[in-house]
């Protein structure tokens, strides 16, 4: 429980569990795309195997940004093995569609990438052996965007956790 100074209550502090997952990244997404450039390869890059084409999302590049910051919060500290793992999808054989979808794992290139972006920003760290962490600046940013998003969330379930 986090004091309010203005009035001497208690008041809890919002954190990335309290607020609906798609939102909490959605918000980070709008604040990381300022901070985080897309390389040129980006806008051309498949985000896996199992895709036949790149991303035609404008803010793909801070949208799995933020996604990944999310899961580095919530799993860490992960590698990006997993992290690829996670991002996968199924593929289909073009030939014949009978057999079904072998297990194809996400771009590591996208997410190596997107991970050396957010360490730079000093959000993610890494921890050696085990993968890489969230620094407590980017648990900072996760909590006061979660704050932020649950303030003007317009969602009956959620009032409760105001």
């Amino acid at each position: 429980m986090a004091l309010n100074a203005a009035d001497g209550n208690h008041t809890p502090m919002a954190t990335m569990y309290d607020v609906p997952a798609d939102d909490l990244i959605e918000a980070l997404a709008d604040d990381l795309e300022e901070r985080l450039d897309e390389p040129d390869w980006g806008k051309f890059a498949k985000s896996g195997v199992d895709r036949e084409l790149p991303p035609e999302q404008e803010t793909f590049w801070a949208t799995r940004a933020a996604s990944l910051l999310r899961k580095v919060s919530d799993r860490g500290p992960v590698g990006v093995e997993r992290l690829s793992t996670e991002y996968g999808g199924g593929k289909t054989s073009n030939r014949y569609q009978v057999a079904p979808d072998k297990r194809a794992d996400g771009s590591k290139n996208l997410i190596r990438t997107i991970l050396q972006q957010l360490e730079e920003e000093d959000l993610v760290e890494t921890a050696e052996g085990e993968g890489r962490r969230i620094t407590p600046a980017g648990q900072s940013l996760l909590d006061d965007t979660a704050g932020t998003v649950l303030e003007e969330l317009d969602r009956p379930e959620l009032e409760r956790y105001a």
